[in-house]
């Protein structure tokens, strides 16, 4: 095959590429978003890919500046119902509303920049440190990139690299461990302020005792923003005002750590499982 046939068929995939159009679109006319609440409703909401329902009816409510968790089995339908929030995908029925309004009348880029997304695969750039946590913040100080870094737990860690802030790291973080990723793309998000905090399994990498202690140190900030933290760890989730379990993409138990405990369905024997491993490590 010449290069000019190579040429003209990679023109073409080309050209079918520019032609595709996007499947999230902004509407007409836009509804103004200047001061988010972060108050979260879905509202019957099903999501299908492939004739196969990943989200089954499900409704439920998060009010402004609660923090939340979401708890269920690899496969559930725990982080498809949260990328709805931001408009990654869209329902195939039902509503899913942002302080009031369905998320859909919203410019998807206004709506999300008042949404901090970290998910369990975080994405870093071919870029210092610091330049990481402050992307998509042109005019953030370095100060304030600091005190992010220091509240994600990143800050000590940072202070053992020859470098320190300056320091680059590959084309998607691969010169960081796990969990130094994470921790990363979590102060990139509290960098953002935004109305609402989105933590998938965004601690995963990371021991139950640094865990503990990033949260801990989250706690001021998780306190003025409504927060959703998606996670297997008990530990995790039991600091939440309330506590969605989901199976099978429908909503099988919600309420506090000690009513789901006393409810004795999947989350207290997640729970008894987790202590029990716990009491193992420590023999």
């Amino acid at each position: 095959v010449s290069l000019t046939q190579r040429g003209t068929a990679s023109l073409a995939r080309i050209d079918e590429m520019m032609l595709q159009q996007p499947l999230i679109a902004a509407p007409l006319q836009p509804v103004p978003l200047p001061t988010a609440r972060g108050e979260i409703e879905f509202r019957d909401v099903t999501v299908e890919f492939n004739g196969r329902k990943a989200l089954d009816g499900v409704s439920l409510r998060i009010e402004a500046g609660s923090t939340v968790a979401i708890v269920g089995h690899t496969g559930s339908g725990k982080t498809t119902l949260v990328q709805l929030i931001p408009r990654l995908l869209d329902t195939t029925s039902g509503t899913v509303l942002f302080d009031g309004h369905d998320v859909r009348v919203y410019d998807p880029q206004e709506l999300r920049r008042q949404i901090g997304f970290v998910p369990q695969e975080t994405f870093l750039f071919s870029n210092t440190l610091a330049g990481n946590i402050g992307f998509g913040v042109p005019d953030a100080t370095e100060e304030a990139i600091r005190r992010s870094a220091e509240m994600a737990g990143l800050a000590s860690d940072i202070a053992g690299f020859p470098d320190g802030y300056d320091t680059v790291v590959g084309e998607r973080g691969i010169t960081l461990s796990g969990g130094q990723k994470q921790r990363a793309a979590i102060a990139r998000a509290i960098l953002r302020d935004p109305a609402l905090l989105i933590l998938d399994d965004a601690l995963s990498s990371v021991d139950t005792l640094t865990e503990e202690r990033i949260l801990s140190a989250l706690e001021d900030t998780m306190s003025r923003r409504t927060t959703i933290l998606i996670s297997h760890r008990v530990s995790t989730v039991s600091r939440a005002q309330k506590i969605f379990v989901i199976e099978q993409g429908s909503i099988a138990e919600q309420g506090t750590h000690s009513e789901l405990i006393d409810k004795g369905g999947y989350y207290a024997d997640l729970y008894q499982k987790q202590l029990l491993e716990e009491e193992l490590e420590a023999i």
